[in-house]
């Protein structure tokens, strides 16, 4: 049995894409890979079926993470009661997503940046339509939350194994 772990942001084809590709990348490195189910989607419908936008892959590629075959899709109900972790660029996709979620699991999809509080940014902003700086900032901080992300994982793993 594998965990779900889905990024959601607005158009899931920049912020979401990247997190997707940094905390597989992250994950395969530690040779956990096989652990996860790891997905992401967007709250706005707009995108859907378009690849990451440019800076995106670009910004990832610099850094070692391929998100060059994404392909951007909108979050569904079936999403919230599917993954066991669905976490948020920003509060508004945070609220989405405890919308739209079955009563029994409104209080699962949490923010990313909740795993890297020593950063003290709640939210990733939204690099699209902006320069190219902008992914890199988005993607700093991504990074920074995938690693405590998978850092407490291995934590739960490490203890489980220990009984």
């Amino acid at each position: 049995m594998t965990i779900g772990v889905l990024f959601v942001c607005t158009g899931n084809i920049c912020r979401s894409p990247m997190a997707t590709g940094v905390f597989r990348t992250l994950a395969r490195r530690a040779g956990m890979v096989d652990a996860f189910t790891i997905d992401s989607a967007g709250t706005y419908d707009g995108h859907a079926g378009a690849p990451a936008s440019l800076l995106a892959i670009e910004a990832a590629r610099r850094r070692g993470y391929d998100i060059g075959d994404h392909r951007a899709r909108v979050l569904t109900n079936e999403d919230l009661a599917k993954f066991d972790l669905p976490l948020a660029m920003d509060l508004t996709h945070l609220a989405a997503m405890r919308w739209m979620a079955p009563r029994d699991r409104q209080d699962r999809p949490t923010l990313l940046m909740k795993f890297a509080p020593e950063v003290g940014i709640e939210e990733i902003s939204d690099p699209y339509g902006g320069p190219a700086r902008g992914y890199e900032e988005a993607l700093n901080l991504i990074e920074a939350a995938c690693i405590g992300l998978l850092a407490g994982f291995q934590s739960e793993f490490k203890a489980a194994r220990s009984g």
